[in-house]
């Protein structure tokens, strides 16, 4: 029985191309469901029903575990279970298996956030508070320092390439709007080149590029930004 598509709840943002360059490279099929988070989308209840934390991704499986639909939330346990799911680029082997979480989970907690936090400091705040410009901008600059070490004797995060490597190449790429000269981190750029020529990564990364041409400039759109940015609880 072939495979069915896989539905992925998406926006071209960094979290989004983790999952997209996955699906490439696993050569699995998908089908793309855009979600406007500059105009709300994410809050749609038929979203939040599959992501309760009104961000995206999210994927819906619907051949999941005992042939039954599965959802799955967090760009990071959408990587997991597409490496379970498919064998490929998340080690059955325990040890190798660790250093890939570890990996993973770093750039979760760390890149992901810092470089969101540099981007919005220094784009998209509608005030220049230059402390958490260069808050944001030096732990970024520390970051690149912890990769840069990590591949000074590998060619990738976990040895082997690897859903760690999926899940940070797409906050390195912007480097530039994180105050960013990859060029002074050798392991690091040697690293990024040799993402950048996976055709996969190249595919996955251009999924939905006519949806950002349409998107919201948040520099400027001041509704965008407020649904991005200005977001408190709302009760059960």
């Amino acid at each position: 029985m072939p495979q069915r598509p896989i539905e992925l709840y998406y926006w071209p943002t960094p979290n989004g191309h983790k999952i997209t360059i996955m699906l490439e490279e696993c050569g699995l099929p998908y089908a793309i469901k855009p979600v406007n988070i500059g105009r709300g989308e994410q809050f749609k209840p038929e979203f939040l029903a599959i992501a309760p934390n009104n961000r995206m991704p999210a994927i819906i499986d619907p051949d999941g575990p005992g042939g039954r639909p599965i959802s799955v939330f967090e760009s990071g346990a959408i990587l997991q279970y597409l490496g379970r799911k498919t064998g490929k680029f998340y080690p059955a082997d325990e040890r190798q298996r660790v250093a890939v979480d570890e990996w993973l989970f770093w750039q979760m907690a760390n890149l992901g956030p810092n470089a969101g936090n540099a981007h919005h400091f220094r784009n998209y705040a509608p005030e220049k508070v230059q402390y958490g410009i260069d808050r944001f901008t030096n732990e970024v600059n520390r970051l690149y320092g912890v990769l840069d070490t990590r591949l000074k004797d590998r060619p990738y995060l976990a040895g082997e390439y690897s859903i760690a490597d999926m899940a940070s190449y797409p906050w390195v790429r912007p480097y530039k709007n994180q105050g960013q000269d990859i060029a002074e981190f050798a392991n690091l750029e040697k690293w990024f080149q040799r993402m950048h020529e996976r055709p996969a990564v190249a595919k996955g990364v251009k999924v939905g590029e006519e949806l950002r041409q349409t998107a919201a400039n948040l520099a400027t759109d001041k509704q965008a930004q407020n649904i991005l940015f200005g977001q408190r609880a709302r009760k059960a």
